[in-house]
């Protein structure tokens, strides 16, 4: 699944990795999309983000348009969830890091909206029980 919105001369994109009940969402942007940080979180599990260091020796932040669908689409999600982020705009503008969070927020939208419409049901794991091993 794919989602994106375009605002002042870029687009954000998010595309969705759908593994069982399980989603991995990468979040992507700009001239030189990349990995910045990686987020994860479940329905009833609060966000932990790492974040990668930059080229010159800082720490990405693109962790703030991860959190930003994160915290949109928890409420909805069907399993566990991981979302990498990184989007990167040569020179960018003080518009542009503005719109970010409101493209953020759409792409949030739009992933919950499409989470509400789906249905997740994959068969459940079997487990051993404490009594029984491996045959």
């Amino acid at each position: 699944m794919k989602f994106s919105v375009t605002k002042e001369n870029y687009t954000m994109t998010a595309d969705i990795t759908i593994i069982g009940k399980d989603l991995f969402i990468a979040i992507t942007g700009g001239d030189n999309p990349h990995i910045g940080t990686i987020t994860t979180l479940t329905k009833n599990i609060d966000m932990q983000t790492i974040r990668y260091p930059s080229h010159d020796g800082r720490f990405h932040k693109d962790d703030v348009l991860a959190t930003r669908v994160g915290k949109i689409i928890q409420p909805c999600l069907p399993g566990s969830c991981t979302i990498s982020a990184g989007v990167h705009i040569n020179h960018i503008s003080k518009k542009q890091i503005m719109v970010s969070s409101q493209m953020a927020q759409n792409l949030g939208d739009q992933i919950s909206t499409w989470l509400q419409q789906n249905d997740f049901d994959v068969p459940e794991p079997i487990y051993y029980s404490n009594s029984e091993n491996p045959q």
